[in-house]
């Protein structure tokens, strides 16, 4: 009797969240050992996936077949969804570990790769998220090159949807002779027949969010595409915002920034600081725009990942 085929692992793309929770295309899974994909709107047909952020949510919930994990991490882009179910024991005391420290208020960066996952909304819509094989707490700088390389793969992909949806056709033949590269002409013809054309915009400013929070700071997307160089680039991305004397107003948003994180920084105990005390010495120091305020605690909170939110108007340097 012949076994069946089993076919070969498969390589962990790497992927920001607001592609992956945009697709909305199952792909294959035929066979019983056939591997299932998600195909995005960029093309990735995602079987295995690499993610990174903070963490934001993290629960267990008792089953009849036993525990089941689930959890939530954020990225410059959005939220990564995933889940641990009883058929992974050997992930469950290392999980337990992480819940018992997140549940005291402790926050931290986690790496995460595990296989794409989806079910259908009442709405007909389609839910992603990941079913978690391997996990790893890491460091600011491990999670900034992981945005780096995945922004890299993200605008590596950009590039070849914009030459497939100028083709002159969505055949295989056609998207390789727009320049498509050929592993990712097979997820793109699945794509433009799927989603049609769109404007990527948005992924791209995604891209520059992430890039902003590996540098250390955020700059808009207009400033970055007005930059003639890359050493002009270099420069700005070098220089430190300055720290502006009392009373005087600082003059932009990478300034308020900057302050903001310094107060956190250097005013926390192991609660942290509370909105009100962020808002009073902003005052001190010459900030009285409380919209300003708020923005740059948002930024600092959900797109450069530099600071957390334990409870509520209470704030962590990460």
């Amino acid at each position: 009797m012949t076994e069946p085929r089993r076919n070969r692992r498969q390589s962990a793309i790497r992927l920001f969240a607001q592609e992956y929770n945009e697709s909305s295309l199952p792909d294959g899974g035929q066979g019983e050992f056939d591997p299932r994909f998600i195909v995005t709107k960029l093309g990735a047909r995602v079987n295995r996936m690499m993610a990174a952020g903070v963490i934001e949510r993290l629960e267990r919930r008792d089953t009849e077949r036993g525990p089941m994990f689930s959890g939530r991490i954020r990225d410059p882009t959005g939220m990564h969804s995933w889940s641990v179910g009883s058929f992974k024991p050997e992930l469950h005391t290392d999980l337990e570990e992480l819940l018992a420290r997140f549940e005291g208020g402790d926050r931290f960066l986690m790496a995460c790769i595990g296989k794409s996952s989806h079910f259908a909304r009442e709405d007909g819509g389609i839910f992603c998220r990941m079913q978690m094989e391997e996990f790893a707490i890491i460091d600011r700088d491990t999670y900034a090159h992981w945005l780096v390389e995945t922004s890299h793969h993200t605008m590596r992909r950009i590039d070849a949807q914009s030459k497939a949806q100028s083709a002159d056709g969505s055949s295989a033949a056609e998207l390789r002779n727009a320049g498509v590269p050929n592993d990712l002409v097979e997820g793109l013809e699945l794509a433009l027949d799927h989603y049609g054309e769109w404007d990527p915009e948005g992924y791209k400013v995604g891209v520059l969010q992430a890039l902003s929070a590996a540098e250390g700071r955020m700059v808009s997307f207009e400033e970055h595409e007005a930059m003639d160089s890359s050493s002009e680039q270099e420069k700005i991305v070098d220089e430190k915002p300055a720290t502006p004397t009392v009373d005087a107003e600082p003059s932009n948003t990478a300034d308020i920034e900057s302050i903001v994180l310094e107060i956190i920084k250097g005013n926390t105990n192991e609660r942290g600081i509370d909105h009100d005390s962020i808002v009073k010495q902003c005052a001190l120091k010459g900030i009285t725009d409380e919209s300003s305020i708020e923005d740059a605690i948002d930024c600092l909170r959900d797109d450069k990942c530099e600071i957390m939110e334990p409870n509520f108007g209470w704030f962590l340097p990460i």
